[in-house]
């Protein structure tokens, strides 16, 4: 496995999470999307080489994507959670199209 993506778990609404994913190789652009129970997976945010960023905008706000490339992880910082948050975040490369494992987030009180 190329992309190890941790940090899921259990938070309240209005809480916080931040998921890691690290790379066993220099990152390119790199992305994050989720899948929710019965819904197709969906772009959340990315990052590119140079730092560059965008978001879904439901996330908008409240989420930040960054990059650490001397230790090739990438982040996303997921604050005022929602229940709607609720879902197996997954991170790519969008370059390769690589996927790491997915990690889950129930956003729940």
């Amino acid at each position: 496995v190329q992309l190890q993506a941790s940090g899921g778990g259990l938070v309240q609404p209005g809480g916080s999470l931040r998921l890691t994913c690290a790379a066993l190789y220099s990152l390119n652009a790199m992305g994050w999307y989720r899948q929710a129970p019965g819904k197709q997976r969906e772009f959340v945010a990315a990052i590119t080489s140079g730092g560059s960023t965008r978001y879904d905008d439901s996330v908008k706000g409240r989420f930040t994507i960054s990059r650490d490339d001397a230790k090739n992880t990438v982040y996303l910082q997921m604050n005022k959670l929602k229940p709607e948050d609720t879902a197996v975040y997954y991170c790519t490369d969008m370059w390769t199209n690589s996927w790491g494992q997915g990690t889950q987030v129930t956003v729940s009180s």
